[in-house]
């Protein structure tokens, strides 16, 4: 029977852990979300994304990065957020798990197509990149003169 205080059996699953990851690495992520709040594999960071009438909010936790090393760009209706987090370990240690994320990453958002790219604000605090759009003023309806 699995007895899951064997640490043998924990050793095991690290093992299938440790080959996924490389399998991933090698040849992309291959198994898909397995549920609504569930993200691809892969996927860093993690986001929320909400809206309102007068703007869109999006939460990327990221906790560890600079963000000035981190460059947010808008091209059409498409927000890209790319940067890299470095991997803080102690020389000598003997590390026996590690599931931090390290490294580059970019996360492309398709955005609604009412906002407005020239007003953006971002702020980074407790680990969270908060990146608010506006949407774009709406139009109404104007008289027009015929000459």
């Amino acid at each position: 029977m699995f007895d899951r205080m064997n640490p043998i059996d924990d050793t095991l699953f690290d093992e299938f852990r440790r080959v996924e990851r490389e399998m991933d690495r090698m040849m992309g992520p291959t198994t898909k979300p397995g549920g609504i709040r569930d993200a691809a594999r892969g996927s860093y960071p993690p986001v929320n994304i909400g809206a309102t009438a007068e703007q869109v909010d999006i939460y990327l936790f990221a906790a560890g990065l600079n963000p000035d090393a981190v460059e947010i760009t808008i091209h059409q209706q498409l927000l890209s957020v790319a940067g890299e987090r470095p991997l803080i370990t102690e020389q000598g240690a003997t590390y026996y798990r590690q599931e931090r994320f390290d490294g580059t990453f970019q996360r492309a958002i398709t955005l609604p197509g009412d906002v407005d790219p020239d007003r953006v604000d971002a702020s980074y605090r407790d680990g969270v990149l908060h990146i608010t759009i506006r949407r774009s003023e709406p139009s109404g309806p104007r008289q027009i003169e015929i000459h």
